[in-house]
C-alpha cells in the first residue's frame, strides 16, 4: 500500500465512521473530531501519550487565538500527587484524499493557538472567563493547578497533510520549556502501514554522550537472526532518553515502570545511585537491548564503538531505566556522571525471522530482576490464540461476515494484504471483515471489564485495564478454572462488543467531552441493572441492539454524566472517573426505571 492509497483509507474510513455516528434526531458527529479521535488513540496505543481525551475548544482572548482538540494528562506523580506530564492536540484536519505538503505557517499557527491556551490556562486568565458548566472549565482549571509541577509538556499538531517540518524548536511559556512535534500522514503512514512504530526512534549517541558508545562487537553468522554488542551505557544517557522518548523507549518491555516499592528492586536501585554511584555498573545485572539497525564507527579513543542505533528499544531493563530518570528527578545532588549501565544489544537482521516473536522471547527471557508472570506475554497465551482462531472460524448469522480478533498489532493489514491479491479480492474480504468488526486485546478488556462493573478500571487507560484484565485472567486459571473460551463464550464476548461499540456511537454527541468516561460508566449501570437478565444472543443473532436498547442507554448516559459532574466536586472527569470512589458514587445514585419492552432483557 503507498501513502496516497492510505490517506485515501483514513479518508473513506472516517467519512464511514461519521456516517455510523449519525442517528435519529441526532447530528452525526464532525470528521475532524472522528481524526482526531482515531490518532490520539493510536499514539496512546504506540506509547507516544497517555491515555488522551477529546476536548474541542476554540476561542479568541484579547488579540489571541487558542484552540484545543484534545489532552492527555499522564498518571506518573510527583511527591505531591500531581500529574507531571501533559500532551496538548491541536488538529488541522483537511479531508485530503490527495498527498498535500502543510506550509510550515499553518503548523506553527496551530501550534501557536495551543501554545496561547497553556499560556492563559497557566496565568489563570482563561478560567476566569468561562462559566464552571462549560465542557473545557474543568481542564483549564487542571492545567492551572498542576502547571507548575509539569516536568513535561508537548504540543501536537495532528493532521492528515503532509509537513515540510515535523520537529520544532522548544517554546517557553510562563517557564516552562514545551516540545512542539507533528503526527503528520507520512508518520501515521509508517506506524498503521508498515506496523513498526520503532522505526521512526533514532538514538545518536554521539549527540547524547560526545563519541560512539565503545563496545565488544559480535557479528552473526550468515544465516543467524541478528548480531550483537555488549557495551555500557552512561546513566545520564539513559537518562536522557526516558525523558525524551518516556515509555516509548521502553514498548517492546514486558512491564512499564513498577514504581519504587517493587519488591525493593527499584528502591534498591535509586539507593545505589545515591550512596554508591560509582559501584551502579558491578551491582546491577544490565540492560538488553534490541535495536533494527546499529551504525559504527571510531570512539574518541580509536575503538570500535556503536555510533546510532535505529529502532532502538529496551526489552529488559525498563525498571533501571526508569529508577534512574526518576531518581535523578527527585535527588537533583545524584551525580550520573559516575553511572555506567551494562548493556546487551541485539540488532535484529531483516526477513531472517519473525521480529516480534523473536523480541517477545528475548523479553520473557532476559527479565529476571523483577518475576514477569507469563500473563505478561499476553498475545502468546492460550486464551488469546484461541480466541484468534475462534474469529477465523465464526460466520456471522448472515454467514458471510466475520469479526477479526487482532491479537498482535497490525495483523489485520497483514491478513488483508495476504489473502487479497487483486483490488476485487480486497474489497470483498473487507467487505466481509470490516475494519469496523476488527478487535484488538485492549479493546475487548475494555468492554469486559466495564460489563464486570470496573469503570474505575477501565478508565484507568487501555494499558492498566489491560493489565487488571489479563491478572484476572491468572487468578482464575490459578484457581483451575478453564479460562479458554468456546464458541458460545466468544458469541457473547462479540455481543458485549456491539453493545459498547454502539453506546459509544449514540452517547458521543450527546456531549461535547468525556464521552468516553460517560460511555465507560453508562455500560457498567445497564449491565448492573439488568443483572444476568440480558440476552446476548439477539445481539449476536443480530449484530445490533434493538431500538428500545439504544433509548435505555441514551436515558441512562444523561443521568449517568449528571452523576459524574455532580460527583467531581470541580475536579476533572477524566480523572475523577478512574477512582473506585467515583464508581460507588455514580452506582449508587438514583436512576430512571428501566424500559418496557426491551427485546434483549428478559422479564
Amino acid at each position: 500500500m503507498e501513502l496516497i492509497d492510505f490517506l485515501q483509507e483514513i479518508h473513506a474510513e472516517v467519512l464511514e465512521e461519521v456516517q455510523r455516528s449519525g442517528s435519529p434526531g441526532k447530528s452525526p458527529v464532525s470528521p475532524e473530531t472522528v481524526f482526531t479521535e482515531r490518532v490520539m488513540t493510536h499514539m496512546a496505543e504506540q506509547g507516544i501519550t497517555f491515555e488522551p481525551q477529546v476536548c474541542h475548544y476554540g476561542a479568541k482572548v484579547g488579540n489571541f487565538n487558542i484552540k484545543i482538540s484534545g489532552f492527555a494528562v499522564s498518571d506518573t506523580s510527583d511527591d505531591s500527587g500531581n500529574p507531571d506530564r501533559l500532551d496538548l492536540f491541536v488538529s488541522l484536519y483537511k479531508g485530503l484524499t490527495s498527498v498535500d505538503s502543510l506550509p510550515d505557517s499553518e503548523v506553527v499557527r496551530a501550534a501557536k493557538q495551543g501554545l496561547n491556551f497553556l499560556k492563559f490556562c497557566a496565568t489563570g486568565q482563561l478560567s476566569s472567563k468561562l462559566d464552571q458548566t462549560h465542557d473545557a472549565y474543568a481542564l483549564v482549571k487542571e492545567v492551572e493547578s498542576v502547571f507548575k509541577t509539569l516536568e513535561s509538556i508537548r504540543i501536537f499538531v495532528i493532521t492528515d497533510a503532509s509537513a515540510k517540518t515535523r520537529n520544532y524548536s522548544p517554546q517557553e511559556v510562563e517557564g516552562k520549556q514545551v516540545r512542539v512535534e507533528v503526527m503528520d500522514v507520512q508518520r501515521l503512514y509508517n506506524h498503521w502501514q508498515q506496523g513498526r512504530p520503532r522505526d521512526e526512534l533514532v538514538v545518536n549517541f554521539d549527540e547524547i554522550c560526545g563519541t560512539a558508545l565503545p563496545s565488544v562487537w559480535v557479528p552473526g553468522s550468515l544465516n543467524e537472526e541478528y548480531d550483537y554488542a555488549l557495551t555500557a551505557v552512561p546513566g545520564e544517557a539513559l537518562r536522557f532518553l526516558y525523558e525524551k522518548y518516556g515509555p516509548r523507549i521502553l514498548e517492546a518491555n514486558v512491564r512499564s515502570f513498577l514504581g519504587v516499592n517493587s519488591k525493593g528492586v527499584n528502591k534498591g536501585i535509586r539507593d545505589s545511585l545515591r550512596a554508591n554511584p560509582d559501584r551502579f555498573m558491578a551491582y546491577n545485572n544490565g540492560i538488553v537491548i534490541v535495536a533494527d539497525e546499529a551504525k559504527l564507527a571510531q570512539t574518541t579513543e580509536g575503538s570500535i564503538g556503536i555510533l546510532w542505533l535505529k529502532g532502538m528499544q529496551i526489552v529488559n531493563g525498563g525498571q533501571t531505566t526508569a529508577s534512574i530518570y526518576f531518581a535523578k528527578r527527585r535527588h537533583p545532588e545524584i551525580d550520573l556522571s559516575k553511572v555506567r549501565v551494562p548493556a546487551k544489544i541485539i540488532i535484529l537482521r531483516s526477513g531472517q525471522s519473525d521480529d516480534e516473536e523473536l523480541i517477545s522471547n528475548i523479553s520473557r527471557f532476559a527479565n529476571s530482576q523483577n518475576v514477569v508472570k507469563q500473563s505478561d506475554l499476553s498475545a502468546n497465551k492460550p486464551f488469546h490464540r484461541e480466541l484468534e482462531k475462534l474469529s477465523m472460524r465464526t460466520f456471522c448469522p448472515d454467514g458471510v461476515g466475520r469479526w477479526f480478533y487482532e491479537r498482535s498489532a497490525g495483523s489485520y493489514k497483514v491478513m488483508i494484504e495476504r489473502e487479497a491479491t487483486t483490488a476485487v479480492q480486497k474489497t470483498k474480504l473487507k467487505a466481509a471483515m470490516p475494519p469496523a468488526r476488527k478487535l484488538t486485546k485492549p479493546e475487548l478488556a475494555r468492554y469486559l471489564l466495564a460489563w464486570e462493573l470496573m469503570p474505575h478500571i477501565v478508565s484507568l487507560g487501555a494499558q492498566k485495564n489491560f493489565q487488571a484484565y489479563m491478572a484476572d485472567l491468572d487468578e482464575r486459571e490459578a484457581a483451575g478454572e478453564v479460562i479458554v473460551p468456546d464458541q458460545n463464550e466468544y458469541k457473547k464476548m462479540i455481543a458485549k462488543t456491539i453493545i459498547f461499540k454502539t453506546a459509544q456511537k449514540l452517547i458521543r454527541p450527546m456531549f461535547p467531552a468525556f464521552q468516553g468516561n460517560i460511555t465507560i460508566y453508562t455500560i457498567s449501570i445497564l449491565s448492573l441493572k439488568t443483572n444476568h437478565k440480558f440476552d446476548f444472543n439477539q445481539v449476536w443473532m443480530n449484530q445490533a441492539i434493538s431500538k428500545q436498547l439504544s433509548e435505555q442507554i441514551m436515558q441512562w448516559a444523561t443521568e449517568v454524566n449528571s452523576a459524574l459532574t455532580n460527583s467531581a466536586g470541580g475536579r476533572m472527569i477524566s480523572e475523577w472517573a478512574k477512582k473506585q470512589e467515583c464508581w460507588w458514587r455514580v452506582r449508587d445514585t438514583s436512576y430512571s426505571e428501566i424500559l418496557k419492552d426491551i427485546p434483549e432483557v428478559a422479564e
